[in-house]
């Protein structure tokens, strides 16, 4: 069995095939298309009859698993649906926003300062075949969140995702800590969540459906010296999660919480990471794809429909 890479964006050739089941499935390489992959789905579909095509998909997935790749096709679990990722320009936001477009929504990638960065994300999203806009807005401003969410439904109607990913840092002592640190990390990475969620709900809760996932961290779970500010705001983020899983449940929209350990990113790039790794069990940071992969299975997996108030950990071990 061989693979030649990632699925990317238009006008792809088929690199290489795997034989299963007497059925050939093609991993296309990284300037692969989702439509390449839809047209050879429905021609083994059509090959294999009803046995053929009920068995597919685990065909598909067992080539996917073994050639280390994510293939997309068209009939994608989160088609048409319609998420704002916050904080998308770069890191853990972008990795969202590129997995969701991939899982084909229509994504609204949020920045607050680097356009040209957005921008990017927004161009990698649409070469994967998905529809997708930038929007600046800084979540900390209550009048720029409900812009926002105004552009997301100008843009296409309604809002069914929401990943409240943006998040910033002021590291300090406690006892070194002006007020501006603490009320600027409070403010974007609590209340900005908050500002974020209300929007949501006006439309969730009207129309009985809609996911929120918000970003918390492993700090807000067990601390860190030198982040008073951010363990603080990342445990708000967690209350907040249970308390409105509790407020919108009965109108089916479900609100959870991913608490990442420490990862791969610009975030941590200052950080000792020889010694942080000694004190996490797989002995690694994490990767923006990673957390990626699990916001998308909240997202838009149909196994995630009957969970919400819930706190995922991906912390490599850290947080036990």
């Amino acid at each position: 069995m061989s693979c030649a890479g990632f699925v990317g964006g238009a006008g792809a050739r088929v690199r290489s095939t795997s034989i299963v089941s007497g059925n050939a499935l093609v991993c296309a390489s990284a300037t692969g298309s989702g439509a390449a992959i839809a047209r050879l789905s429905r021609r083994l579909r059509g090959e294999a009859g009803v046995a053929g095509s009920l068995a597919l998909p685990l065909m598909q997935r067992r080539v996917a698993s073994q050639c280390g790749t994510v293939m997309m096709s068209g009939s994608s679990e989160g088609a048409g649906k319609v998420a704002i990722v916050t904080g998308a320009g770069r890191g853990i936001g972008k990795a969202i926003a590129l997995a969701l477009g991939q899982a084909g929504c229509k994504v609204v990638v949020n920045y607050g300062v680097s356009t040209a960065a957005a921008e990017e994300v927004v161009a990698q999203i649409k070469q994967g075949g998905a529809e997708a806009i930038a929007v600046k807005a800084n979540i900390s401003e209550k009048d720029e969140v409900t812009q926002l969410f105004k552009t997301a439904v100008e843009t296409y109607g309604t809002v069914d995702i929401v990943v409240n990913n943006a998040g910033i840092t002021r590291d300090t002592l406690v006892l070194r800590m002006k007020q501006e640190q603490w009320l600027d990390v409070i403010n974007t990475n609590l209340s900005g969540v908050f500002y974020c969620v209300q929007e949501a709900s006006k439309i969730m809760l009207k129309k009985r459906t809609g996911r929120i996932i918000n970003i918390s961290s492993v700090v807000g779970l067990i601390g860190n010296p030198g982040q008073a500010n951010y363990a603080s705001a990342k445990a708000g983020v967690i209350g907040m999660t249970k308390a409105c899983a509790k407020e919108f449940g009965s109108r089916g929209v479900t609100v959870n919480a991913v608490a990442p350990g420490f990862i791969e990113s610009d975030m941590t790039e200052t950080l000792p990471i020889d010694e942080i790794k000694k004190m996490i069990p797989l002995a690694r940071l994490g990767t923006a794809n990673e957390i990626a992969g699990l916001v998308k299975f909240l997202a838009v997996d149909p196994a995630a429909a009957y969970m919400t108030g819930t706190v995922l950990s991906i912390d490599g071990g850290i947080g036990m």
